[in-house]
């Protein structure tokens, strides 16, 4: 089964999040292997893109090539003859090596194959010779319906309010998830935008239910002036930002592959991936995680004059108090 671009969407996460390839083939329910060939074939770990590599795989499946019942004269002519005998494809396929022994590599053939030869004929073609499938078909059936979206009428950073940029004006969040041992646990990060203040959200699982009840469940103590907004990517686990929308916050969308988007929120992740290295399981104890988050925002930074997140944080809080 090939990959799809949602599979290498998810693969391209994983390699955001530093996971190892088994990690991630156990996400998207593939071999490990086949994350290792992706991966390689298409930038490897630090040029990795979803899109493009998508892009690449479309257009080598695009390519002409041979189709497996005319590489073989024998082949070809023991296939026209079966069906016009009424066989079907697959007693076709199974037949093939019985009588072709002596060149069965050259000559085996699936009974797939047989279908994609019949229906690249042309009718004509296939009335001429009297060839036919038993069903009468001579193509596919119509395509499947396209999958919905991922995220129903996201909103993108494009439409965000302009203040978000020059940082100013506090409230406004980015957030992710931090993906523990074989992408089993998550912790999501929020992490405000002024102060750089980090809150570590506790997750049961990592389904778009349980994150948004974390999330609201999480902002939920904090004053209007501190919620004006969540920017989060483009991962499944938010497909339900209408119900965090319902609770005053506004989600917006990185868009895809864009991490840089999200600057914020990607620098404070790698400090969260000191303390939970990728291939470890995020631990479930509220007091490890409190402290993990303390531990963090007690960090002076250059850029608050070597104030903590936490002072910086504090004072925001105070701030709107003394305004209510």
């Amino acid at each position: 089964m090939m990959l799809t671009l949602a599979d290498r969407e998810e693969i391209s996460r994983g390699l955001v999040e530093l996971l190892e390839f088994k990690d991630i083939a156990v996400w998207i329910g593939r071999d490990a292997s086949v994350v290792s060939r992706e991966v390689t074939r298409h930038g490897g770990r630090d040029g990795y893109r979803a899109v493009d590599a998508e892009r690449a795989a479309v257009a080598a499946r695009s390519r002409p090539k041979p189709m497996a019942v005319d590489r073989c004269p024998q082949l070809l002519a023991s296939v026209i003859e079966w069906l016009r005998r009424g066989w079907s494809p697959a007693s076709i396929a199974g037949r093939v090596t019985c009588d072709h022994g002596g060149v069965r590599d050259a000559c085996r053939v699936s009974h797939e194959a047989i279908y994609q030869w019949v229906y690249a004929q042309p009718v004509a073609t296939l009335r001429r010779e009297l060839v036919a499938l038993r069903t009468g078909r001579t193509a596919r059936r119509g395509p499947r319906p396209a999958p919905a979206p991922r995220i129903k009428e996201p909103r993108y950073l494009d439409e965000r309010p302009a203040e978000v940029e020059g940082r100013a004006v506090p409230g406004h969040w980015e957030g992710d998830l931090v993906i523990g041992k074989a992408g089993k646990t998550a912790v999501a990060t929020l992490v405000e935008r002024t102060s750089r203040f980090l809150i570590l959200v506790p997750l049961t699982g990592r389904d778009s239910l349980s994150v948004s009840e974390a999330i609201i469940a999480a902002v939920g103590p904090l004053p209007a002036t501190l919620k004006q907004s969540l920017t989060w990517d483009c991962g499944s686990e938010m497909a339900m930002h209408k119900d965090v929308n319902a609770t005053g916050l506004p989600v917006f969308f990185a868009h895809p592959h864009s991490p840089w988007e999200r600057g914020s929120n990607e620098n404070l992740n790698r400090i969260v991936r000191e303390f939970l290295p990728k291939g470890v399981t995020i631990p479930s104890d509220p007091r490890y995680r409190a402290a993990i988050a303390a531990e963090i925002n007690d960090r002076p930074r250059k850029l608050h004059a070597w104030r903590k997140p936490s002072e910086v944080f504090t004072e925001l809080l105070k701030s709107d108090a003394s305004t209510t």
